[in-house]
């Protein structure tokens, strides 16, 4: 049966296919099989990271880790019964074909709320949630005081997972392993920056999720999306000597693969 990751955060911005991306390549550079399914089939950020991953290869000749964007299958809404919804049957069928063949399904969420989303949270053995490094985006989890030093209670976010948590729990499914990333971070020690790290830890023991590192603001994401590229690309495009950014770059996705305890994987990057 397949290990599901997905990757959610009602808030866009936060980084969500990036992680994705870099998640799923790094899995199939293991040699792992690995199904992707963008559930966001409006904006579809990491299924055109994917197909201009697919268009650099063609046009390059690289030959890199390549995964193919998996769709939902159609369904005849004749044959749903009374309340039923056509996404939760195409979301299942998907699933259903793809758990016996794949070691991973990553399904990669809309920074929004939705009804595909809200159904692929429950099916989550793991759940990544990037989170920037800004009370904007924490108040997604959780409501703070006017100081940000006391949680006052969980947000709209936090709920969805609980209630998750619990379908799971009634189908008898073992529970979701909850990790936020703490994703964008700045660089330079600041007041804010500390006050987030304390509230992030707070948070986390009550509610029940582990912190992992994410990606630090860095210019060379916005770089490799228009070629589908991820960091571990670098070397086998012809970039012989990484920079110091680069270099910490891939440290820092070296670190965030480790945390995320992903199972029977061991990280060698």
């Amino acid at each position: 049966m397949a290990h599901i990751i997905v990757v959610g955060n009602e808030k866009g911005g936060a980084g969500k296919s990036t992680v994705s991306m870099h998640v799923a390549t790094t899995l199939a550079r293991m040699g792992r099989t690995i199904a992707v399914l963008d559930m966001d089939l409006r904006q579809r950020s990491l299924g055109r990271y994917l197909e201009n991953r697919k268009s650099f290869i063609a046009e390059t000749g690289v030959e890199l880790p390549f995964i193919e964007l998996t769709e939902l299958p159609e369904i005849e809404e004749s044959t749903l019964g009374p309340n039923e919804n056509v996404y939760d049957h195409r979301l299942s069928a998907a699933i259903s074909d793809l758990e016996p063949r794949v070691d991973f399904i990553l399904i990669d969420c809309p920074g929004s709320h939705t009804r595909l989303s809200q159904v692929a949270h429950s099916l989550a053995d793991t759940l990544i949630t990037p989170l920037n490094d800004s009370f904007v985006d924490f108040d997604l989890l959780a409501r703070t005081d006017q100081k940000g030093d006391k949680i006052l209670g969980p947000s709209v976010y936090s709920e969805m997972v609980w209630n998750a948590r619990q379908l799971r729990s009634q189908a008898g499914l073992k529970p979701i392993d909850w990790i936020v990333i703490r994703n964008r971070v700045g660089t330079q020690r600041m007041v804010n920056k500390e006050k987030m790290e304390r509230a992030v830890k707070m948070l986390s023991k009550r509610i029940g999720f582990r912190v992992a590192p994410g990606f630090s603001e860095r210019v060379i994401f916005r770089e490799l999306f228009p070629r589908g590229l991820t960091l571990l690309d670098l070397k086998d495009i012809g970039v012989k000597q990484l920079n110091i950014s680069n270099v910490a770059a891939r440290q820092e996705l070296r670190e965030m693969m480790k945390a995320l305890e992903l199972p029977d994987v061991e990280i060698d990057l």
